[in-house]
């Protein structure tokens, strides 16, 4: 078991200006987790590539997308994406501003008995778990993930952690994949084929450039001239493909990036706020406050195990998703 680990198998890969460094944190029988960072600029795509696995990525910080042929599918914090081993992509960066996120992977035969409790004809297809490329990430996903990240970063080396771990990403494995499957359920809306593939290219042209430019000072009409059509259209339809309006979708992705860059050690607030597109320090502390029920500055001050766990507790009486 590694737990608390320094940086073993790491693994650097250039193409085309492109960095990607990984540091395992922990391993057992049935499942790892590793930290990952990317710092590539704008640009792309690159190479075709695959991941090597089925796993699952959450991410703390940045954007990128990959490529499936004509389609394109935006990661940023406000998506958990699925990689699995039988596909194969193009990755570009819509932004300069890398990515960093975690990479959980879970046996086949783990994976496969959560996957059933939501598509028992899984043993048809055991090799191809994932029927999605990404789901949505909900406010109660993002602190389970960070909970997890930050007990794994900070606790001491100990082996009776493993079980707590193996069961705290099985929890966490389960939460993205029922909120997945129930993102992707049937609507009883019926629509063209065609018409459901230009909507979802629609929002997720939207999704990648609000993601790399999530700091300015955006507009709809900015935005839907950005993706060549309507603002009535976009807010429309990117509400109905997400479940969240674009200006709460864009908060989501400034007050996710802040708590990143707080737990890197930002120390003047105001310059963040301002930085991350707020109109004011107050404007940022409330939006803070109002989403994750404590102030900026005492996120800063104790940004520990103890306080993700107690920010995470909090979510059970408020709300937990986008919506």
């Amino acid at each position: 078991m590694l737990f608390n680990a320094p940086k073993i198998d790491f693994a650097a890969i250039y193409s085309a200006g492109k960095m990607l460094e990984f540091n395992s944190l922990f391993e057992s029988s049935i499942a790892s987790v590793s930290n990952y960072g990317c710092t590539a600029c704008r640009g792309g795509p690159d190479a075709e590539e695959s991941a090597g696995g089925n796993k699952i990525v959450l991410m703390r910080h940045g954007v990128f997308c990959r490529h499936f042929g004509s389609t394109v599918v935006t990661s940023d914090v406000n998506q958990v994406s699925f990689f699995s081993v039988s596909s194969s992509y193009r990755v570009s960066h819509p932004a300069d501003c890398g990515d960093r996120g975690t990479v959980l992977s879970v046996s086949q035969k783990v994976l496969n008995d959560v996957i059933r409790e939501f598509e028992p004809s899984i043993d048809e297809h055991p090799t191809e778990p994932f029927p999605f490329s990404s789901g949505p990430c909900s406010t109660r996903t993002f602190y389970q993930h960070h909970e997890l990240v930050a007990a794994l970063e900070n606790l001491p080396v100990h082996s009776q952690c493993s079980l707590w771990v193996d069961e705290k990403i099985m929890i966490l494995v389960e939460e993205v994949l029922r909120g997945a499957y129930q993102h992707y359920s049937p609507s009883p809306t019926r629509r063209r084929p065609m018409t459901r593939k230009k909507h979802a290219e629609l929002v997720e042209s939207a999704k990648s450039f609000v993601a790399g430019h999530f700091a300015e000072s955006l507009t709809l009409d900015e935005i839907a001239d950005a993706v060549e059509t309507s603002p009535f259209h976009l807010s429309r339809i990117f509400r109905a493909q997400t479940g969240t309006p674009v200006y709460r979708y864009l908060r989501h992705l400034r007050l996710r990036t802040s708590l990143e860059m707080l737990a890197a050690g930002a120390d003047d607030l105001t310059t963040l706020a301002l930085d991350l597109g707020f109109s004011s320090h107050s404007h940022f502390s409330d939006s803070f406050r109002s989403e994750f029920g404590l102030s900026p500055s005492e996120v800063r001050e104790n940004l520990t195990r103890k306080l993700v766990g107690e920010m995470s507790k909090n979510l059970e009486v408020g709300s937990l998703d986008l919506r």
